[in-house]
């Protein structure tokens, strides 16, 4: 399932998704959850981007082993290195966006009514935004040491 589409490798299509997907969650996450005047019009987007972009990182952190395995079994030094080292920034990257996703869709749900008062709110707005600031570190380094495996 997550070797070949047409192809092509899955990961080389996909990661695309995650590299766009990641930020875009972050930066709507982090707007809903410190500007309240914002939510009603940024709740939809928050709820699709958290849904997205935690399929398009998995479908990526699943995809990765394939394409290591079928292309760069035989990697040797520098490449190998490099490609190690992408894939240590994998398994964090996909928990800070599962853990960024859900706590950005509580967030959704508690807000919208004010079922946990504004302390509740306010907790859950803090730990989306350490979550964001989590899932941008980790999708840059991840992106920038496969892109420096591959490339440089």
């Amino acid at each position: 399932m997550f070797h070949e589409v047409l192809g092509l490798p899955v990961h080389a299509l996909v990661v695309h998704f995650a590299v766009v997907l990641t930020p875009l969650l972050v930066g709507v996450a982090v707007a809903y959850a410190l500007v309240p005047r914002w939510r009603a019009a940024t709740a939809w987007a928050v709820v699709l981007l958290a849904l997205a972009t935690v399929v398009a990182v998995f479908a990526s952190w699943a995809s990765g082993p394939k394409l290591l395995e079928a292309r760069f079994a035989t990697a040797e030094g520098a490449m190998a290195d490099g490609l190690a080292a992408h894939a240590s920034f994998a398994t964090p990257l996909l928990l800070s966006v599962l853990g960024l996703g859900a706590v950005s869709l509580v967030l959704v749900y508690v807000s919208r009514g004010d079922r946990f008062g504004k302390s509740g709110t306010m907790v859950l707005s803090g730990a989306t935004v350490v979550l964001a600031l989590a899932a941008a570190y980790f999708v840059f380094r991840t992106g920038d040491s496969g892109a420096r495996a591959v490339w440089g």
